[in-house]
């Protein structure tokens, strides 16, 4: 069975803590998206515990309303090394519904002033359900986190106001 994730890593110069800082502030995921469909953040506090929900604001030209908000649960969040969210939506009962994706960031500091990072998508936890739908994974091209790790280097580089 071929292996059901994607990642990439990069070596940055900054501080891990620096480098977690901005991870951790919704308001820096629409600058560090490589697809250009993060918008906004519904939710803009910053995240600090695991099982904390926040709910970011989308656009899609293939979704069916263009426009549509996904919610995403902290699964992981261990500073400055590690950060990582489930993705899925809020149902029309209100309840949440969480599709089996995850979005980790591992961070390694190399020293005072650099850092490895590896962004990793796992799709592996996704139920047969949404499979058959014909859900395309990964959802996006090979160069989306090569992207968003050149996004985020820029944005946690001391020069920058992110």
């Amino acid at each position: 069975m071929a292996a059901e994730y994607v990642s990439a890593t990069q070596t940055v110069a900054v501080p891990a803590t620096r480098v977690f800082a901005v991870l951790a502030d919704p308001t820096t995921h629409s600058a560090i998206d490589g697809t250009g469909w993060v918008q906004e953040p519904a939710d803009r506090a910053p995240l600090t515990e695991v099982g904390q929900v926040f709910r970011m604001d989308m656009y899609h030209a293939n979704h069916s309303n263009g426009d549509y908000q996904v919610v995403n649960k902290v699964q992981v969040l261990d500073p400055p090394r590690t950060i990582g969210w489930l993705t899925g939506q809020q149902k029309g009962d209100g309840d949440l519904e969480f599709g089996g994706w995850i979005w980790r960031y591992d961070l390694a500091p190399l020293g005072p002033s650099e850092t490895e990072v590896t962004l990793t998508y796992d799709w592996s936890a996704v139920p047969q359900y949404i499979r058959d739908r014909g859900i395309q994974f990964p959802p996006f091209g090979p160069d989306h986190l090569t992207n968003s790790l050149h996004h985020l280097a820029e944005l946690a580089a001391p020069t920058s106001r992110a």
